[in-house]
């Protein structure tokens, strides 16, 4: 033994690391070493069953060099000597002060999810280091599950380290080979691409075509890409990146260094290039790694909501999941418009009269055209009614650089509030608020106080923010520390007044959702209204689950049934690149306690034998089982209603068509089922032929195994009832 340990000892130092450390979780699987280097620059790394998924990579911070000076006095001669800014560095000539380690092994109960139950089960292992020199401390606290690695950095109380401005962090990601990556572009201000499946090699050559315009966009590098990215290796290990808990914090993109393979995170920056502000005590966001040879423990991973903290509301009994129709899809396409009129090229809200505007007529937020809405969710079981355009401003709203943009509360002259709102009640349908905010944030929270006020006095419990366009304050970026800060302003100040949130354009979500659950949706991602923008990939939907919907749900209002947008508004020649039992699907593949019917009244009462599954498929789950699963591929999972102990079952497909093959052993053992399948004819092919649909019943037990053909862009859906329940 004690030659074991020389040896151990010399190879260390022969490698020029010391201080060495490891990690295994709990079903030892996974290794995390941690090691200093000899110039005393913390480094990492990670297997899987043996297998490198991170090899040694650098951790820490660049400060900007005026605070950094203000923070600590000394330095090291040596350090200086080597070109090293010791009072800029938080990344060298440290020494190990302390390490502990502990394990974690609890269950606690989501407020909505894809489960009843989730397990937090991790050991951990927390580094404290000292820098020579300045005297300063960090803690490096790692948490290994066992479906991956999380990581943060601690700042505790210290005198040499209070206030600190961070100029770059330095966390290496570097990976172990030329993974296939799924991927979007790095960019300050919006995550609405379109995902790209390359090597990592391949990443500078494609960004100019993956770059594609948006209302609101500042990519910074050729090799930028955005978190969560999802990867697979040459030998079959899925691999994904993210981060957990954003709070207070810009959010990370990742830069890679093409020709070694080494990602870095890349803070988003604000207006005068500054990455983070910061004040001890203090606590980064965590950074994740996700590692399986099994795509199907990253859609089921829980990991990212238990590196967040425990909810902060109380009493919960008001959030509730939602399924919901809308005044929005026709406004998307271009059949109606979000404005009223088209006299006022320039409003000034409180001086502009739109009593004496004479109106376009194809506003869509009419008292007539909701009160239509409102018809069909009642009759149809829906819970709410969103709409959009109903306040006073949209005639100038956007690219403008206009700070005083919406007051919130003042509706259009043909928007009865109080009408609505009673027409809503006697039918027992909730209304949805709807808050663009033009990106003008500071008038958003000028505002909020009194708009959330009108929210409750009218009987709103929820409202979609939006943030389209740049920011104001102008330089100002989406993701920055100061508009992140702002968000979770939104969220925190909602929750006072008893509101859900369902942020668009917002940061996406890092599991902030366990701690705020009233944050029940976030869009953050290039959501259906591109299919009326020119179409998304018809692989779209099977990249979504293992990259966007890694942090929380997402709300992408599916159920489009109309895929000729032209059909809607001649002027529109876009088409919806999926099938329409693909839409089904997504009700099942596409977690979110708040889903949308977003198509047309109309549309829906074409095809009502294929739109009872989406009247009878639930919104919350008490259980989830992933059955198939390849990122850009498909994605099959059966889920359990909560409640009423009812399975369903939605299939994604891809580019190409396919036959799932599925085993429906999560059924409960020695019941008889009717199973209502919902799937792609035969000749069914999201451009060519995206309405050919079959419906068909089949009796079924947990011993059944299933074949079912998947057409390009398409997919299947079926509801589950017990045979004695059958009429």
């Amino acid at each position: 033994m004690t030659k074991l340990l020389l040896t151990t000892f010399l190879f260390l130092s022969f490698m020029g690391l010391v201080n060495a450390q490891d990690l295994s979780s709990p079903n030892g699987k996974l290794t995390m070493k941690f090691a200093l280097q000899a110039d005393g620059s913390p480094t990492y790394t990670l297997t899987y069953k043996g297998k490198p998924v991170i090899k040694p990579s650098k951790l820490g911070f660049e400060l900007k060099t005026s605070a950094a000076m203000n923070a600590s006095g000394g330095s090291d001669a040596n350090m200086e000597q080597k070109g090293v800014n010791l009072q800029a560095s938080l990344h060298h000539n440290f020494t190990v002060a302390d390490t502990k380690t502990s394990s974690f092994n609890e269950t606690w109960n989501p407020v909505w999810g894809e489960v009843k139950t989730i397990r937090n089960h991790y050991n951990e292992l927390a580094i404290t280091l000292n820098q020579k020199g300045t005297n300063r401390q960090m803690v490096v606290r790692f948490r290994l599950f066992d479906d991956g690695l999380g990581f943060r950095y601690e700042f505790p109380t210290q005198k040499n380290l209070a206030y600190f401005v961070i100029k770059e962090e330095k966390t290496q990601f570097a990976m172990a080979g030329d993974h296939t990556a799924f991927w979007i572009a790095g960019d300050y201000d919006t995550q609405e691409y379109d995902f790209t499946t390359s090597k990592l090699s391949e990443i500078r050559e494609i960004m100019a075509k993956a770059v594609t315009s948006n209302l609101s966009q500042t990519p910074f590098s050729p090799t930028g890409v955005q978190t969560s990215l999802m990867m697979k290796s040459k030998d079959g290990l899925y691999i994904n990146l993210h981060e957990a808990a954003l709070i207070d914090y810009p959010a990370m993109h990742l830069n890679l260094d093409d020709k070694n393979l080494v990602f870095e995170s890349w803070l988003t920056p604000d207006a005068i290039g500054d990455k983070g502000y910061m004040q001890a005590p203090r606590s980064t966001p965590w950074r994740t790694v996700m590692v399986s040879d099994d795509a199907r423990d990253i859609l089921a991973s829980k990991m990212t909501y238990n590196l967040n903290e425990p909810s902060k509301i109380k009493d919960v009994s008001w959030i509730k999941p939602v399924k919901y129709v809308g005044v929005w899809w026709e406004m998307i396409t271009g059949k109606s418009n979000w404005s009223y009129t088209d006299e006022y090229p320039s409003v000034q809200l409180g001086i502009s009269d739109y009593t004496k505007a004479k109106p376009h007529g194809k506003h869509g937020a009419t008292t007539a055209n909701v009160k239509r809405y409102i018809d069909f969710a009642a009759k149809h079981g829906f819970d709410g009614v969103l709409v959009e355009g109903w306040n006073i401003g949209w005639e100038d709203w956007f690219g403008n650089s206009k700070d005083y943009v919406f007051d919130f509360v003042t509706p259009y002259p043909d928007f009865d509030v109080v009408g609505i709102r009673e027409y809503a009640k006697s039918k027992g349908v909730k209304m949805i608020m709807h808050h663009e905010t033009s990106s003008s944030v500071r008038n958003y929270e000028r505002h909020m106080d009194k708009a959330y006020q009108f929210m409750k006095d009218n009987g709103y419990d929820a409202v979609k923010s939006g943030y389209v366009g740049d920011i104001l304050p102008r330089g100002e970026n989406h993701y920055s520390q100061w508009i992140v800060n702002h968000y979770q302003y939104a969220i925190e100040k909602a929750a006072e007044y008893k509101i859900m949130v369902n942020a668009h354009e917002a940061v996406r979500p890092t599991g902030v959702g366990r701690t705020w659950p009233n944050l029940i949706g976030n869009e953050s991602a290039r959501g259906t209204e591109y299919q009326a923008f020119g179409g998304s990939k018809p692989n779209h939907v099977t990249l979504l689950p293992f990259n966007r919907l890694i942090g929380g749900p997402m709300d992408y209002t599916p159920g489009i049934f109309e895929m000729d947008i032209s059909k809607l508004n001649p002027g529109n020649t876009s088409h919806v690149n999926s099938t329409l039992a693909n839409q089904l699907a997504l009700y099942l593949t596409m977690y979110s306690p708040l889903q949308m019917a977003a198509d047309l009244p109309e549309n829906y009462e074409r095809f009502l034998d294929a739109f009872q599954f989406i009247k009878d498929v639930a919104v919350d789950w008490d259980d989830s089982k992933y059955l198939e699963a390849e990122p850009g591929e498909y994605i099959t999972v059966a889920r359990k209603a909560k409640g009423t102990g009812q399975w369903f079952l939605g299939s994604v497909g891809g580019n190409n068509a396919r036959t799932s093959n599925i085993k429906l052993d999560f059924l409960d053992k020695g019941k008889k089922y009717v199973a209502t399948i919902y799937a792609d004819a035969k000749d069914a092919h999201y451009k060519t032929n995206p309405q050919a649909y079959t419906i068909r019943k089949v009796d079924v037990t947990s011993k059944t195994k299933l074949s079912q053909f998947v057409a390009p862009g398409g997919g299947y859906a079926i509801s589950f009832v017990e045979a004695s329940g059958k009429k």
